[in-house]
């Protein structure tokens, strides 16, 4: 089934900043959080925002199917799905920080090939389709190209690393500990700010583990269109595995082939 690719695009654009004026409204005014049974803290900030999301989505493509965090799986009629994390970063936000936002994909016929997210606090959105490159905007200010950095020795590289609680998993305490001292700075800059800092070009290899499909969902189409590279930590080409490496390529192998030595 054909694809409007720039429709979709202009879609997932208007979901996330959608999110971010819905999220904005609860944003440092004192939200009350709930546990969820998985443990991860939710408010009435992230259904408004999953609420927008649905909205703007909807409108646009009523037969396709959505998965999201806070209301689960709907389905459609067509063979695209879209995938959303209304707050990435729920905790941080609840506690007046600047490194969460909004993260959407759509997946057509079991490919990401649209993405988005955004830092509300910050006013950063990013956007990004296959063969339409990656976008960076900015209020005021015209749209900016993202192209990953061309840092290529581990010896000059910045690494970014996510939750610790899944990365320190498996066994991988000691090859994360090897790789971050041998890397020129290492940095935790906390949910999705953290994989930002490559699209930019300010850290060349972000790694996660332990999070779900709509945490990473995005970022794999967002990164390929900077010049980048995004795998799980098996090396394999997927959102799905709940772990990732996302670099700008050229350090990669050698952030892969570290991480699977014996710990």
């Amino acid at each position: 089934m054909q694809l409007d690719l720039d429709l979709a695009l202009r879609t997932a654009r208007l979901a996330v900043e959608a999110a971010s004026a819905a999220s904005l409204a609860h944003f440092r005014r004192g939200v009350r959080v709930e546990v969820k049974p998985d443990r991860t803290p939710v408010t009435a900030a992230d259904r408004d925002a999953e609420a927008a999301i649905a909205d703007v989505i909807r409108a646009a493509f009523p037969g396709h199917a959505l998965l999201g965090e806070e209301t689960g799986a709907h389905a459609g009629n067509e063979p695209s799905r879209w995938i959303v994390d209304p707050i990435d970063g729920t905790r941080g936000f609840t506690r007046g920080g600047a490194f969460w936002g909004p993260l959407v994909a759509l997946e057509h016929q079991g490919e990401i090939v649209v993405g988005a997210m955004a830092m509300p606090a910050l006013g950063d959105t990013y956007w990004a389709a296959r063969g339409r490159g990656a976008w960076l905007g900015r209020p005021g200010e015209a749209p900016v190209r993202l192209q990953v950095s061309g840092v290529a020795d581990w010896g000059e590289a910045t690494l970014s690393l996510g939750e610790f609680r899944g990365l320190f998993a498996e066994g991988r305490e000691r090859p994360l500990l090897d790789l971050a001292l041998a890397a020129a700075q290492a940095r935790c800059y906390g949910d999705l700010a953290g994989a930002a800092m490559v699209l930019q070009g300010r850290a060349e290899a972000w790694v996660e583990a332990g999070v779900k499909v709509w945490d990473l969902a995005p970022l794999k189409v967002l990164a390929e269109e900077a010049g980048g590279r995004f795998t799980d930590l098996a090396g394999k080409a997927t959102v799905e595995s709940g772990h990732c490496v996302l670099s700008n390529g050229r350090v990669h192998d050698h952030v892969l082939r570290s991480l699977r030595r014996p710990a």
